[in-house]
């Protein structure tokens, strides 16, 4: 789904209504045939081939799920008493936070305090293609932060230029006014440059203190390709299958087999994008046949394996 068509059911207005927004959303989805468990931010696309940006927020963990994209996804958090999992690190964020999600990588927000207010981004979204072209431009700066997950700019002087920047690609994006497709682009430059500046100069933000659950996501992530199964998991760190599965269900907000599922078919959309071929794509990631990964792949994306790979 473009994201232009999910914007329709986020019509922010200067004072905001959150019950009335939330009702908007339900409608949009009910019409489009999408119910409260479905992932949609699984199958968002860009509308440009270069820079998408918008004002998104959330309350609950409903629709907001572990999920990866083909392109780069930068957001500015402005408010939200939020944890975030990005591959296998997780962090608490706060306002004026910068996380970075390289193409490829799982990411998702944790909700797993009672909201105080919404979990309110601005959204940056950048192509493949626009790093092809426009990062020697920019000195590569996108590749400077690739590795890096967060940017802690409250309190310093980035926080106010960071937070402007993110504002004018999403009027940009919104208003689409003559020559904006350009606009957007030079404001992402700018982004991407004062980004890598602003990773150089500020210090790193810190992981949440590794717990159980963590020690968990990290063997999965480490054995995607073996057999994995919640009572040899259990086995391994010495708990209980209940205990595991408690974990999932109150951290994650998924069961611990579907976690296991939307991980190896993540891995699996990133092989398939490097051109691997579909036979060599489902061992690598621990499904027993390709019959399993063609069902698991349909049920999750909407298309098959060989369509996804069609679209690239």
């Amino acid at each position: 789904m473009k994201i232009s068509r999910l914007r329709r059911s986020m019509d922010f207005e200067k004072e905001v209504k959150w019950e009335e927004v939330d009702r908007q959303r339900a409608e949009f989805y009910e019409k489009n045939g999408y119910s409260k468990s479905d992932n949609l931010y699984l199958e968002l696309e860009m509308d440009s081939p270069y820079v998408n940006a918008h004002e998104d927020y959330s309350r609950t963990v409903d629709v907001v799920q572990l999920h990866s994209h083909t392109f780069h996804e930068i957001l500015f958090c402005r408010s939200g008493n939020v944890q975030y999992m990005l591959g296998t690190e997780r962090y608490r964020l706060q306002r004026g936070d910068v996380v970075v999600a390289p193409a490829g990588v799982s990411h998702q927000p944790l909700f797993l305090e009672k909201m105080v207010e919404p979990y309110r981004r601005y959204v940056v979204w950048v192509s493949k293609n626009f790093v092809d072209i426009f990062g020697p431009m920019c000195d590569n700066s996108l590749e400077m932060i690739s590795g890096a997950s967060l940017v802690r700019t409250a309190g310093t002087p980035w926080e106010k230029e960071m937070e402007g920047i993110f504002r004018k690609c999403c009027k940009e994006d919104l208003m689409q006014r003559p020559g904006y497709k350009a606009a957007l682009c030079g404001e992402a430059m700018v982004l991407l440059v004062e980004l890598s500046r602003a990773f150089a100069s500020v210090q790193p933000v810190p992981q949440e203190k590794p717990e159980l659950i963590d020690e968990v996501t990290a063997y999965i992530e480490n054995h995607l390709e073996d057999k994995i199964t919640l009572e040899q998991t259990a086995r391994r760190f010495l708990v209980s299958k209940s205990t595991v599965s408690h974990l999932f269900s109150q951290k994650l907000g998924v069961s611990f087999y579907r976690w296991v599922t939307r991980r190896r078919l993540i891995a699996a959309k990133n092989l398939i994008q490097e051109g691997r071929t579909m036979e060599d794509v489902f061992e690598e990631v621990g499904f027993r046949d390709y019959t399993t990964f063609y069902k698991a792949f349909k049920k999750e994306y909407g298309i098959s394996p060989s369509q996804y790979k069609g679209m690239l």
